[in-house]
């Protein structure tokens, strides 16, 4: 069976860390491009982070404008895994962050529609 399967949320205060983690099996996802997505309550799944493949085996991350300098998206290819590092949390990142994988190509990572299977979500609620 395929699947992603996030792990790591909790409830931090603002200006704390958390780590998430996606783990996938049923296939190796080398190639694929992960992202992470959020959902916060009354407002659309947005656009996190990503990593893409590219040729040579290089992967190349990609971040919202919101998260940039504060997360990091890191893949672990032996694991099959791909983990969320969050610091400097706001009580804006408050939502369910989704990892999501699929085969696509970098211009179109942050369009959630592109991204053919997605794990469960966890949730992330950072207070003030």
């Amino acid at each position: 069976q395929v699947q992603l399967v996030e792990s790591g949320g909790g409830l931090v205060q603002a200006g704390g860390s958390l780590r998430l983690s996606c783990a996938a099996s049923g296939r190796t996802f080398r190639s694929y491009t992960m992202g992470w997505f959020r959902q916060a309550p009354g407002k659309e799944r947005e656009f996190v982070a990503a990593t893409v493949w590219s040729a040579g085996s290089v992967y190349y991350a990609y971040y919202a404008d919101s998260v940039k300098g504060r997360f990091t998206i890191v893949r672990d290819n032996g694991k099959n895994a791909v983990d969320l590092q969050m610091n400097s949390l706001k009580p804006e990142d408050t939502a369910v962050y989704y990892c999501g994988a699929g085969l696509i190509s970098a211009q179109y990572v942050t369009y959630g529609r592109e991204y053919e299977l997605w794990g469960q979500g966890t949730q992330v609620t950072v207070s003030s």
